[in-house]
């Protein structure tokens, strides 16, 4: 797919876990329209159709202000599953440039968000940009007195049409986010998503300390039903920025793939019981709610939170998995995963089940491709991305990752698919949890490092970690000045490119399609605002 010369002007990173670090001086800095070319070799069409890359994708692209030039500096990262490395390269912009820079996004949709922020952020203009909206409306924008009460929303003139508006304040607890449907009675025609109504800053917050354990903190708090998730990568962000490196001992690193997996067997149990109850199926969404307590309860019982708050820490770790606690791990997540079964099996052959979820909110392999979809959203459509097959997270023997068979489970990527991709995916966390278990047996009185929060980091690096979460795969990335400090963090949840599923999911669906839909996919919205 890509000439030797376009290789040869990218250095190519094989992450270890996930995590890898290069030196800034060692970051190619391209001309734009050759940085441009790359990228359409490394993430458009492969046949110049909708067929995109499957295994190369952006999985970061941001700009930094260059207090030498007065310009802004860019740096991209395109992860490649089938080659296992991380390729890094980046441009520069002159303030004082009177071109604009033309966008990539019409090409590649994937990449609108990515140039959506670096716009809303600095005001660079990126010549036919087909979206080209403010992406949170962050507190640090660069058109302050753009609004979220002034927000565009896409409409249609047309007598025929009409608009129904929901939020951006709900009922319950889910956080706020407008979302407005163009609707021909009860079909909907288009939906668009605006949020950007909270944020606090996560980022500056991280790059505005040198406190490693608040910065460890920090990262844990990103999004609240992905503790494990965001706190494992910026653990690998402390850990792999080191200058003499840290790829963690077997137990630690063995012990955070665990709660992980106990992480991802929570919410997707948890989210049957969503879905359960968005379907007036009030037997399973009882049984669901019960067993996910079980697996959280569990969880507290080993760190002291539910949520696992404390237990990710860089260089080590406060809470040992001893062999009790790994034992009554076990043992509940056995009886959990049992009962979890006779739920799916009631789901899966109950009628009126069925006919609510089959055929309903599809969204097609090409479409998952085009926006850059991760996780369950990618796999539920045929897409195989998993972040911990493809850079070997789990390295310990007897503790592999199964690749859920998404081509069996998909069906055709509708509101079924979703529910038996989390049904096999909490099978196959459960068997992770347990190898993972009998691989820690006998390995508890070896070394066990304590958290150390002296250490510096590499100076004048860029320095990345990715996560596959319960959503998908997370993305941190940091670049360090030459006293070793962050000078700039980026954090990439995977709802930011998955939300994009949710509107196409419903096109052409009942208004009253929408709920269901929203919960089968349960995206973040502090995880997209920050």
């Amino acid at each position: 797919m890509m000439g030797n010369n376009t290789l040869d002007r990218w250095f190519s990173c094989r992450p270890a876990a996930g995590v890898g670090r290069v030196a800034l001086a060692e970051v190619p800095q391209l001309p734009y329209p050759a940085f441009a070319a790359d990228m359409r070799a490394l993430l458009g069409s492969v046949s110049g159709g909708a067929d995109f890359s499957e295994s190369n994708r952006c999985v970061a692209y941001f700009a930094v202000p260059d207090a030498a030039t007065g310009g802004l500096s860019f740096y991209a990262l395109v992860a490649r599953d089938a080659e296992g490395d991380v390729l890094v390269a980046g441009h520069a912009l002159d303030y004082y440039h009177e071109g604009f820079l033309e966008s990539l996004s019409r090409d590649i949709p994937v990449l609108h968000v990515f140039e959506r922020e670096i716009t809303e952020l600095y005001g660079v203009h990126f010549d036919g940009q087909p979206w080209d909206k403010p992406l949170r409306y962050s507190y640090n924008r660069h058109h302050r007195d753009d609004s979220m009460d002034t927000y565009p929303f896409y409409t249609i003139d047309s007598r025929d049409l009409h608009e129904v508006h929901v939020g951006p304040v709900h009922a319950g607890i889910i956080e706020p986010g407008a979302f407005r449907f163009l609707c021909d009675g009860e079909r909907i025609v288009h939906l668009e998503i605006a949020l950007g109504y909270q944020h606090r800053g996560i980022e500056s917050l991280i790059a505005g300390t040198s406190h490693r354990l608040r910065q460890a903190v920090l990262g844990e708090s990103i999004a609240g039903d992905t503790v494990l998730g965001h706190g494992i990568a910026m653990a690998g962000i402390l850990e792999s920025g080191a200058p003499e490196g840290w790829r963690g001992c077997d137990v630690i690193r063995c012990e955070r793939a665990v709660a992980l997996e106990m992480e991802r067997l929570a919410v997707h149990i948890g989210d049957t019981a969503a879905l359960c109850m968005d379907m007036a199926y009030q037997t399973g969404h009882v049984a669901c709610e019960a067993l996910r307590t079980l697996v959280i309860n569990a969880m507290q019982q080993w760190c002291g939170n539910r949520f696992g708050k404390g237990l990710v820490r860089p260089f080590g770790a406060n809470y040992r998995l001893t062999l009790e606690r790994a034992k009554h791990i076990e043992s509940t997540l056995t009886e959990v995963i049992g009962r979890y079964r006779t739920v799916g099996r009631d789901l899966l052959s109950t009628p009126s089940v069925l006919a609510r979820l089959e055929g309903i909110c599809p969204v097609t392999r090409g479409q998952a491709l085009r926006v850059g979809a991760v996780g369950p959203s990618a796999r539920m459509a045929g897409v195989r991305r998993d972040a911990r097959c493809a850079f070997n997270f789990y390295p310990l023997e007897g503790f592999e990752p199964v690749v859920v068979d998404a081509e069996a489970e998909r069906g055709n990527g509708d509101l079924l698919s979703r529910l038996k991709m989390r049904l096999r995916e909490a099978e196959v966390s459960y068997a992770m949890i347990v190898a993972g278990c009998k691989e820690l047996a006998g390995k508890w009185f070896e070394g066990y490092p304590a958290p150390d929060y002296s250490r510096a980091l590499a100076g004048e690096s860029l320095v990345f970690s990715l996560a596959e979460g319960w959503r998908g795969e997370i993305c941190h990335a940091a670049l360090t000045d030459g006293a070793g400090e962050v000078a700039a963090y980026k954090v990439y949840d995977p709802s930011l490119h998955n939300w994009t599923m949710l509107a196409l999911s419903v096109r052409g669906a009942q208004i009253s399609d929408f709920p269901v839909s929203n919960k089968s996919f349960n995206l973040s919205y502090c995880g997209h605002d920050l």
